[in-house]
């Protein structure tokens, strides 16, 4: 089969590669119909996850069917069509039955970091009964890949550890796919204000067609000031860093409120200064979490009743032989008007 393979930072091919197989019972093989590539990929490439070793296939996104499934599989059977979770659980160990499965024993985020991932024809599955979700009859299989990942960070990372509430301000840094997810999903809970924060004018505009109520561009570097003149000094009661930088996460403790909380999405690759002698005496809450797609049948719910759209959010797709392309554009966004792209096996795929 074809898969994109990390050679180390800044390194990446398209080669071939072994189809997987089945190494425990509970394993399933999916054959990968759609696919993305996530923010957290480049970080990857830039070397801030050291747990992804060089050799490993890329991705922990998409959609796709059931070709082969061991003999501890009871959920699923060859043929089923199935979400993949960016979060592979066993449902069993202390983690998971805490709902933490991205701290699962023997899972986590495993997918393309310490196992080989989606971004190839065939992927190997471990739990699958508790990783993977079978897809509903007529569902949008391209709306569905927003699911793996980036719908469910955005909401559990973002809007539920940022305690979004009716009424409140919202200040989201960052109007990627990411920062959007968070946007989408935020408007569950009827907050007063949304303002999304980014340097490019064109995610800013998309971010507004999504439902923000004012955006800032923050290329001036008057980004706090700005916010704090829209939010009548005070600030804002929940800050959602999506971006994973120490500029982005400086500016979220500059414009808390007394009171907020600072929850932060992004990746995370260098230290970050955190200034208690500013924050000490106000109440501040900084909540840190890796998404455990716990939230995952709820927002496949929504998606398919057309609560939400979250196909909103693609705006490249490619076959996987031009992955490589894919992936130019996706770190040229500025230029490029990128957001989420997927990409689906070559025509003639047995």
């Amino acid at each position: 089969m074809k898969a994109l393979i990390y050679h180390g930072p800044g390194q990446k091919a398209l080669e071939d590669h072994a189809v997987p197989r089945i190494e425990k019972p509970t394993d399933a093989i999916v054959k990968i119909t759609k696919t993305t590539i996530c923010g957290t990929d480049l970080h990857i490439l830039k070397g801030d996850v050291p747990t992804c070793a060089p050799g490993r296939i890329l991705g922990h996104e998409g959609v796709g069917t059931i070709a082969e499934v061991g003999s501890g599989v009871t959920g699923f059977a060859r043929g089923d069509p199935v979400l993949i979770s960016c979060i592979s659980s066993c449902g069993k160990c202390e983690y998971c039955r805490k709902g933490m499965y991205s701290h699962c024993a023997t899972g986590g985020w495993i997918l393309g970091n310490a196992i080989d991932g989606t971004q190839a024809e065939y992927v190997r599955i471990p739990h699958a009964d508790t990783s993977l979700y079978r897809i509903p009859t007529g569902a949008d299989e391209e709306a569905l890949v927003m699911l793996s990942d980036i719908l469910p960070t955005g909401f559990e990372c973002g809007v539920l550890n940022g305690k979004v509430q009716p009424g409140s301000t919202v200040v989201i840094v960052g109007a990627g796919p990411i920062g959007l997810a968070a946007l989408l999903t935020a408007q569950f809970y009827s907050p007063a204000a949304i303002i999304m924060v980014d340097l490019d004018d064109n995610r800013l505009v998309t971010a507004t067609q999504f439902g923000a109520t004012g955006v800032v561009n923050s290329s001036d570097g008057n980004a706090a000031a700005t916010i704090l003149k829209l939010t009548d000094g005070r600030g804002a009661d929940t800050v959602i860093e999506a971006v994973g930088i120490p500029a982005t996460f400086e500016l979220c403790e500059e414009i808390v409120a007394p009171g907020g909380v600072i929850a932060n999405v992004g990746v995370h690759g260098t230290s970050v200064p955190l200034h208690l002698e500013r924050l000490w005496d106000r109440n501040i809450t900084i909540a840190t979490r890796l998404v455990d797609t716990a939230s995952t049948p709820m927002l496949l719910k929504t998606v398919c009743s057309h609560q939400i759209d979250p196909t909103l959010l693609i705006t490249h797709r490619f076959k996987l032989d031009y992955i490589i392309d894919a992936y130019e554009t996706f770190s040229q966004a500025a230029q490029t008007r990128a957001l989420k792209r997927w990409s689906m096996p070559r025509q003639g795929m047995p």
